[in-house]
């Protein structure tokens, strides 16, 4: 498929560990071509297909077929959401850095992690909540419609729960990939529960990245980009 103009390379690598050489501008593309190839359901709904190729992409993670669950109509909402000029809540610095925020700002839009926040810390002591449980509380007193993309701390999803069954909060979308195994699995399966729009990984498997994957999925549709 591609040249290798390097010389010698024969004479460098042991015949039976096969390289793909492969342009480092081209190193993405070629990436999304094997994902696609080795995908068991390479049919999935076209609103769908990005979202769930940009998590196996970061994750090298096929289980992500079967257990990325999405709320009726939620892409389209979600890029209406994102091109309205929506913000982005983080439960890490790991998931607010992964996420492309000059794409967001690009539609007004500002990405917001207050887990370092020193009146966080305090206030989580204080209270006997976890910080990430805290940061939901913040961010819920903040005007203007929120993507809250959560992929560390069960606590946080519970604590979007607790809003949501109470009619205190309603999140304009959830996006719930805690990792783990204290109340991970658990704590995506009471969103799903609740009619709040959503994309959720089922089960323990997720992480910062995986959140911040989803996100950076969602606006380079919304962008037409990628």
């Amino acid at each position: 498929m591609y040249e290798d103009r390097r010389p010698d390379k024969d004479a460098i690598f042991p015949g039976d560990i096969p390289l793909e050489m492969v342009p480092p501008a081209d190193i993405e593309k070629r990436s999304f071509e094997l994902i696609e190839s080795g995908m068991k359901h390479p049919d999935l709904p076209p609103e769908l297909k990005p979202i769930v190729k940009r998590v196996i992409h970061t994750t090298a993670d096929f289980d992500y077929e079967e257990n990325l669950v999405f709320s009726p109509g939620v892409v389209p909402k979600a890029i209406a959401l994102i091109r309205s000029g929506a913000g982005v809540v983080t439960d890490t610095n790991m998931a607010f850095s992964g996420i492309h925020k000059s794409t967001l700002r690009a539609f007004g839009g500002e990405a917001y992690c207050f887990m370092s926040d020193p009146d966080v810390a305090a206030e989580a002591k204080k209270t006997g909540q976890t910080r990430a449980a805290v940061c939901m509380e913040r961010a819920a007193a903040m005007e203007g419609p929120l993507i809250f993309a959560v992929g560390n701390a069960p606590t946080a999803l519970i604590r979007l729960y607790e809003f949501i069954r109470r009619g205190e909060y309603r999140p304009a979308l959830i996006i719930g990939c805690p990792v783990g195994f204290v109340n991970a699995a658990q704590s995506k399966e009471l969103i799903l529960r609740t009619d709040a729009d959503y994309i959720v990984t089922r089960g323990r498997k997720g992480g910062s990245n995986v959140a911040a994957a989803i996100c950076n999925a969602l606006l380079y549709m919304a962008a037409g980009t990628r």
